[in-house]
């Protein structure tokens, strides 16, 4: 006789909030742009001012932009629900027939037994509220933003773009000889790639270290081809 012995589930599931979403982006592209940028110049220039300037510069664009274009789609992704809920509403009250059908639809997709969709789709339609937020997210799949999104993710994403950028470029700032400060500038944007790609990675609920290396991967990637591009213009 098997004797089942009690044990505790747990379900592992990617719950990251958009603040790490928008960390995520900001880091990624901080830490890549300015490092290929960095290496580039590495390639054709001997002292490190104009790599530490280029750099700050690119880092102030590139920062502003992302965040920019986080605010945009968060202010477009707030408008797109904002215009679908108000049409659900129009539509429950002008076509509500077609609505129930269309509740009456997801149900069965369930598998739910005919008999107790009818019942079901009533129990929903009897609350306006209900029915319309039971179509949001069932039927449209979306889900109610957060007022201040926008200004948050320009904010989270800008920053985030500013801390990845600094990390290849602190080198250039203590080391005055463009080919010394590449090599430290490599090794310490790749070890910050490699950090990064792993936490990503524990985040969004892929392998750790398959993230990391990836990151890492793409990242020396283009900081090498920058640097052979600058050699050859040179």
């Amino acid at each position: 006789m098997k004797h089942l012995e009690n044990s505790t589930h747990s379900e592992h599931h990617f719950t990251a909030s958009d603040a790490i979403r928008d960390i995520v982006i900001g880091m990624s592209d901080g830490l890549t742009v300015p490092f290929a940028l960095a290496a580039g110049l590495s390639g054709s220039v001997s002292g490190t001012n104009i790599v530490v300037i280029a750099g700050l510069a690119e880092i102030a664009a590139g920062s502003i932009a992302m965040g920019l274009g986080g605010y945009l789609a968060a202010r477009t992704d707030r408008e797109h629900y904002l215009n679908e809920l108000e049409r659900e509403k129009r539509e429950i009250i002008e076509v509500p027939e077609r609505e129930r059908e269309e509740v009456a639809e997801i149900l069965r997709g369930w598998g739910l037994q005919e008999q107790n969709v009818e019942q079901a789709v009533n129990e929903i339609s009897a609350d306006p509220n209900l029915w319309v937020a039971f179509m949001m997210r069932l039927e449209l799949g979306l889900e109610k933003p957060e007022p201040k999104r926008a200004r948050n993710s320009s904010l989270t994403i800008g920053l985030s773009y500013i801390v990845g950028g600094i990390i290849p470029l602190i080198p250039y700032m203590l080391i005055h000889r463009a080919a010394s400060a590449l090599f430290v500038s490599v090794v310490a944007t790749l070890m910050a790639l490699f950090i990064f790609g792993y936490v990503k990675g524990k985040f969004t609920g892929s392998k750790p270290l398959k993230s990391a290396i990836q990151t890492a991967l793409v990242g020396g990637v283009a900081a090498g081809i920058a640097f052979l591009v600058a050699k050859i213009i040179a």
